[in-house]
Formats: C-alpha cells, structure tokens, sequence
C-alpha cells in the first residue's frame, strides 16, 4: 500500500468491530491513528494497540452533540501534531425496529449521529487537507443505501444519504486533491448485528442470500481502507465499494 507509512488519520467509532479492524488495518502500514468515540472502553484499547507498537491516540467523542465537534476535532488534530491525511468516518448508530415503534426523535438522532456529524468532520478534515493538496476521506456506508434492509428505516436513510453525500462531496474536492470515496460493507460479526445473530431464522436467512455463504470477519474490511487511503486509489473518488462477500449481486 503505496504511501501510508508516517501518515496521520482519524478514525471515528474505532474501538470495536469494523472499527477497530480499520484501525489496526491502517497501523500495520505505519500510520498514526486518532481514535474518536464515546465509548468507555476507549482507553483501554488505546492502550492495547500500543502494546502491539502501533502509534494510537485517543478522543472521548459523542458526535450526537454537535456543537462540540469541532473541539473533538482540534484535540484529535492536536494529537496528531497539527496534520491531518486521512478521515475514517465510521462511527454510526442503529435502533433496529418498526417503523411503527421508531420514534421521531431516534430517528433524527440516527441521521444526526450517521450523517450530519460526517459532513461536520468531512468540512473540518478537508480545510485542513486543502493545505497541503491532498487527502483521503473515507466514508462507511452499507449495502442498505441500496437495499433496504429490515426494520432498519432510519438506519438505511442514513445510508443512503452518506453514499450520496460522498459523491457530492467528491464532485467538489477532488480538485484539490481530496479524493472522497465510501465502502458500503455488507453483514458481518459485529455488535452492532448482534440481533441478526441472535435470531437464527433471520440469520440463516441472510446467509443463503450472501454468495459468500457467511457472514464476513470485520478484519476482512482492511483491505479496502488500506487501499482507499494509500496513493494506490488516487484517480478514484466519488466510489461507493460494496466489501459484502457478493451480497449485492445475488
């Protein structure tokens, strides 16, 4: 992976499942990763990942609270000593239900964490980025901004919206050197599909739909960050990559 070693890169939501995968994917090629997230375990595996001699900081972040962003923001930035190459937007939340029981308020909650937080730490990144030409944002969509799931509606809203806030997003900043791409991963291990894995039907379901005939491991994301972050993928921008094991072309 041309170009990642002594980079600088934010991740958001990194504590755990693809998250975390993505983390450590871009550390085992020498870049130095600020962690954000809300998670009370973010000390602890900030500490883990250095005692595996990767260079890790870490920024308590609840991105629900907005006007606080762009502090989270600076304090990464400062962590990562003034600079700032790639932006993992991952964090994200899900309240899996009816439509019928999903109230208003969480699913503007949903949007807000999914979405407009994204577009806040994708401004904030990009100004920084402009100055010195280049950069590499990526964002974490889904297969459900193309398919709509189940019981998933803000969630697939949400999706959706950061799929096509990519391309616009790339349509401006490729020009100065930004490449703007997003990974639309399909069902994997991970706590935030605990509830598919726990309903065996469901789950069983799903895996005849996925030609992989599984579920993926989050480590098998890293590859696809690894390449939209190095200089390997700079004349591709405005992509939305399914790492799904097929699932979208069943």
């Amino acid at each position: 992976m041309k170009g990642l070693k002594g980079k600088k890169a934010i991740v958001t939501g990194g504590v755990q499942g693809l998250g975390l995968a993505m983390t450590e994917g871009l550390c085992e090629y020498g870049v130095k990763v600020c962690i954000l997230d809300i998670s009370p375990k973010l000390s602890d595996v900030v500490e883990q990942l250095r005692e595996k001699g990767y260079d890790v900081e870490g920024v308590y972040a609840d991105l629900f609270k907005h006007e606080e962003i762009e502090t989270y923001f600076d304090k990464a930035l400062d962590a990562l000593n003034g600079k700032i190459d790639i932006l993992v937007n991952n964090a994200g939340i899900h309240k899996p239900k009816p439509a019928f029981d999903l109230s208003v308020e969480d699913f503007q909650q949903i949007l807000e964490v999914n979405v407009t937080s994204l577009f806040r730490l994708s401004k904030l990144a990009a100004q920084e980025m402009s100055k010195l030409g280049k950069g590499k944002i990526i964002n974490i969509a889904s297969v459900l901004a193309i398919q709509g799931g189940y019981q998933a509606s803000a969630y697939s809203t949400s999706k959706g919206a950061v799929a096509q806030l990519t391309k616009s997003l790339s349509n401006e900043w490729a020009a100065e050197g930004i490449n703007v791409n997003a990974i639309a991963p399909g069902y994997y291990k991970t706590e935030l599909n605990q509830h598919i894995l726990n309903d065996k039907e469901r789950f069983d379901s799903l895996v005849s739909r996925i030609p992989a005939n599984r579920f993926g491991d989050p480590k098998e994301l890293a590859g696809a960050v690894q390449f939209l972050a190095s200089e390997n993928s700079d004349y591709i921008s405005g992509a939305v990559i399914p790492v799904d094991g097929g699932f979208l072309g069943r």
